[in-house]
């Protein structure tokens, strides 16, 4: 090859490199307008569960503007374009039957004073109306997601205490039965089914939520439970951080078919970046999440489609999805990969805002419907830390009786040590 017929192949190369650089730039610089234009909506951030166990929920000891060891602080959050996120109030499956509601109003109460304590970056939101005003103003619309349904401490008055607070969602169970509905880990069957799905409590909290106002977030159920939401419920549901079961089969993700069954109830699916349940192994990339939007677009079309990140919820994210400042990157793939404007909003936010919605307009046809005031049967959730008060003929034990018993056999187990 001549010298001259070199360089000319050379600059050939170059220019393709900077033709495909300048057409890459040219799909971040269209996603970030369209992310000027319509509020990203994740589904799931466990920041929260960060604070509480970094700081004990001190926020007076942490500062959210340099806080570098998370996937989410204020910086990354302007960088991302998040518009609004719904924060997780998560407690742990060891809390259930002890003091899970308190953590959980701990958990409520930490993000409330999120808001107050950066009003230049975060607004609490409680409706689609408030998210949309939140947006306009340039702030990140907060609302609250409550993941698993073991901090109701099955009752009805703590979940409409829990709406009053602020709590938008409730995922029905996280990794562990409640006394009222199968989690996920019955699917694959290293744990046993209570309830065949859900009890008939179970069924009381669904209505009781749709009269509220509340999403139903089927993220951690059953196959089984899934079904029996989707059929009984007067609104939309979601999938707050779950992804497709058609290209990672985990049991975590949305089997095709209850993608149609969403799709018929004009709810949404939020896709979590995990890499466990993108691509079933400990690594992804950006290119892996774009294929969930893909497929379950192929399934079941865009309307069902919205982002779930699960954003300091979890141990492993994809190369290029390092932390929530890198959302655009994936919006911009979506566009590379032939995604139409509109279907980039939709799956933004447009999605959940009309299901958010549409969840109010049930909720306000329900105005006349009287709260739910049946408690879930005593012998369904007897325990050494309940008591019996409002039930007739039930006997009042609780963890306290029980550790004085502790305390009374540990001297005795002394004295008897010491007569030794």
């Amino acid at each position: 090859m001549s010298p001259g017929v070199r360089v000319f192949v050379l600059l050939g190369v170059v220019t393709f490199l900077v033709a495909q650089v300048s057409a890459q730039d040219t799909y971040l610089s269209r996603a970030l307008v369209l992310m000027s234009e319509t509020p990203l909506i994740d589904g799931h951030n466990d920041l929260p569960w960060v604070l509480l166990k970094q700081f004990n929920n001190q926020l007076n000891k942490v500062d959210l503007n340099t806080l570098n060891n998370t996937h989410t602080n204020i910086p990354k959050i302007k960088k991302g374009m998040l518009g609004a996120q719904f924060w997780s109030a998560y407690v742990p499956c060891d809390t259930q039957y002890k003091d899970a509601v308190r953590q959980t109003l701990e958990q409520i109460d930490v993000v409330h004073r999120m808001c107050q304590q950066y009003p230049e970056t975060f607004r609490f939101a409680r409706s689609s109306q408030e998210i949309r005003e939140a947006f306009r103003d340039n702030r990140t619309a907060s609302l609250i997601g409550l993941e698993g349904g073991h901090s109701l401490d099955s009752s009805l008055g703590t979940l409409r205490t829990m709406y009053q607070l602020g709590v938008r969602y409730l995922t029905l169970t996280h990794s562990c039965n409640t006394p009222w509905a199968d989690n996920w880990l019955v699917d694959t069957g290293s744990q046993p089914s209570e309830h065949n799905g859900l009890s008939p409590f179970g069924k009381q909290v669904v209505k009781e939520m749709n009269r509220l106002g509340m999403l139903i977030d089927l993220a951690h159920v059953t196959v089984k439970v899934m079904n029996q939401v989707l059929d009984m419920s007067a609104a939309p549901v979601i999938f707050s951080h779950s992804s497709a079961y058609g290209i990672c089969p985990h049991k975590r993700n949305v089997p095709d078919d209850i993608l149609l069954k969403v799709k018929q109830k004009a709810g949404i699916v939020m896709i979590n970046f995990y890499n466990d349940y993108v691509t079933c192994s400990h690594t992804a990339n950006v290119s892996d999440v774009a294929d969930h939007f893909d497929y379950i677009k192929r399934v079941a079309g865009p309307s069902i489609i919205g982002f779930g990140g699960d954003y300091d919820g979890v141990s492993r994210v994809p190369t290029g999805l390092e932390d929530v400042s890198k959302v655009p990157v994936l919006v911009a793939e979506l566009l590379r990969r032939g995604w139409k404007d509109d279907e980039v909003k939709a799956a933004l936010g447009e999605n959940l805002l009309r299901v958010l919605k549409k969840t109010e307009e049930v909720r306000d046809g329900m105005v006349n419907t009287q709260p739910d005031d049946s408690p879930i049967p005593y012998h369904e959730v007897q325990n050494s830390c309940r008591t019996g008060a409002g039930y007739p003929d039930e006997s009042s034990s609780s963890c306290s009786s029980l550790s004085w018993l502790a305390v009374l056999l540990s001297l005795a187990a002394c004295l008897t040590l010491r007569e030794q």
